[in-house]
């Protein structure tokens, strides 16, 4: 299941750069996953230092 990002993102861009797949992009208030990218391998939920970021 793909992860997502919740309205705690603080819009830092540690997931983006922690992610293998590529699949977080900056939205226009926050980051984004791409659900048909994500390989749930939650590399980006140990980088968030807001702890926004939660299998969904």
């Amino acid at each position: 299941m793909a992860y997502v990002i919740s309205d705690a993102c603080v819009s830092c861009g540690s997931c983006a750069d922690g992610c293998p797949a590529g699949a977080i992009s900056q939205g226009d208030t926050q980051y984004n996953i791409d659900a048909e990218a994500c390989v749930s391998c939650g590399a980006c939920a140990s980088t968030c230092p807001a702890g926004a970021i939660a299998e969904g």
